[in-house]
C-alpha cells in the first residue's frame, strides 16, 4: 500500500504550513501530498484566506525536492481542458515528474456561481468531464491535437513542453459517490480511480466489482486501474479518549451522541488496533492507495502517530 495525505486549501493553510507538512510527510514515508480545487470554503467564511492549489504545489516542488503533489481533485469545469493540459504538464516539469493529475467533475455549485461559470446538471458535468480528459491526452500527448466535441473543441492545438513522465501523469478520476456513470468514465479515460471520503471496505467491494465490469466492456484488466481511497482520518490513543470525543464533539454540535458516531462510522477514527484492522481491509478489497485527511492544524503529530503505530502493520 502507499501512503499520502490530503491538503484543503480551502480550510485556510498557509504556504509556512503546507510546507511543515510536506516535510513531515517526507519523514514519517507518505510519498504524496493531495490539494483540493476550491475557490471558497462557505457563504461565512469572510476572512479565510485560501491560497490557489496549482500555485501552492508549484511552491511546494521548489521548497522539497522529494514530496510528490496531486490534485484531489481539479475540477474539470473550473479551467478549459487544453488550460488544464498546460498546468499540468508546467508542474509534471517543474517537479521533475513528481506531479498525479486527479480530476473531477465538480460540485461545489456555489464556486460556480461566485465565480460566473456556469453549472449545469450532474449528467451533462460528466460528460464534459470526458471529453476534457480526452483534450488533456491530447494535448499531452500528440504534436498537433485537434479535437470536435459536443462541449469542448481544439483546433491545432500545440502544447508543449511535454510532460516529464512517459507518457504523461497518471490521470485518477474523483468521486465522491461512485455513481455508475462516473465508474464509466474512469474505466475508459482513468489509469486510476479514488473513491473519497465516506467509503467501507465493503462499499469498495461493490464498486469495484462494477468497475471491473467496466473495464472489461473497454477491453481493460482490472489490474490496469489503479485504486485509491480518501478517509477522514483521526488517531486516538485509547478507545476510552475516542469515546470521550466523541461524546465532547456530539455535545459541542448539539446532536445525540448516536448520531454523530453514525456520522463518523465511514472514517477511518480509532486506535492503532482498530486502524491496522481496518486498513487490511481496505487493501484486501483491491485498494492500493489510501489518502489521508487528518484534523485541520493537527496533521503533523497525527501523521507521525500513524507512521510509528499503524503503518508499519499493514
Amino acid at each position: 500500500m502507499n501512503f499520502g495525505v490530503q491538503v484543503e486549501p480551502q480550510f485556510g493553510y498557509s504556504f509556512k504550513d503546507v510546507v511543515a507538512i510536506a516535510e513531515a510527510a517526507v519523514t514519517e514515508g507518505y510519498s504524496t501530498l493531495w490539494f483540493s480545487d476550491h475557490f471558497m470554503l462557505d457563504k461565512e467564511a469572510t476572512d479565510r484566506e485560501l491560497l490557489d492549489p496549482w500555485l501552492l504545489m508549484t511552491g511546494l516542488v521548489y521548497a522539497n525536492d522529494q514530496i510528490r503533489v496531486g490534485t484531489l481533485v481539479a475540477c474539470n469545469n473550473y479551467r478549459p481542458p487544453a488550460l488544464h493540459a498546460k498546468m499540468a504538464a508546467t508542474l509534471d516539469v517543474l517537479s521533475e515528474g513528481r506531479f498525479e493529475f486527479g480530476i473531477g467533475a465538480g460540485w461545489k455549485e456555489m464556486d460556480y456561481r461566485a465565480f460566473g461559470l456556469e453549472y449545469h446538471d450532474d449528467m451533462t458535468r460528466i460528460r464534459q468531464l470526458a471529453e476534457g480528459i480526452e483534450i488533456i491526452r491530447g494535448a499531452w500527448t500528440e504534436d498537433v491535437f485537434n479535437y470536435d466535441g459536443e462541449y469542448y473543441n481544439a483546433e491545432n492545438l500545440i502544447s508543449n513542453p511535454k510532460p516529464v513522465q512517459d507518457p504523461h501523469p497518471r490521470v485518477w478520476v474523483g468521486t465522491m459517490k461512485g455513481r455508475r456513470h462516473m465508474l464509466d468514465v474512469a474505466a475508459r479515460h482513468g489509469d486510476g480511480i479514488n473513491l473519497a471520503w465516506a467509503f467501507t471496505p465493503e462499499d469498495l467491494k461493490r464498486i469495484f466489482s462494477k468497475l471491473d465490469e467496466l473495464l472489461k466492456k473497454y477491453n481493460r484488466t482490472p489490474g490496469s486501474l489503479s485504486r485509491s481511497v480518501g478517509l477522514w482520518t483521526r488517531y486516538f490513543r485509547s478507545e476510552q479518549d475516542m469515546e470521550e470525543y466523541i461524546s465532547s464533539a456530539a455535545k459541542e454540535r448539539g446532536i445525540e451522541v448516536d448520531l454523530y458516531r453514525r456520522r463518523v462510522s465511514k472514517a477511518l477514527w480509532g486506535t492503532s488496533e482498530m486502524m491496522v484492522s481496518r486498513l487490511r481491509e481496505y487493501y484486501d478489497v483491491g485498494v492500493e492507495h489510501v489518502i489521508f485527511m487528518f484534523p485541520h492544524e493537527n496533521e503533523v503529530e497525527q501523521m507521525g502517530a500513524l507512521s510509528k503505530h499503524v503503518l508499519p502493520h499493514i
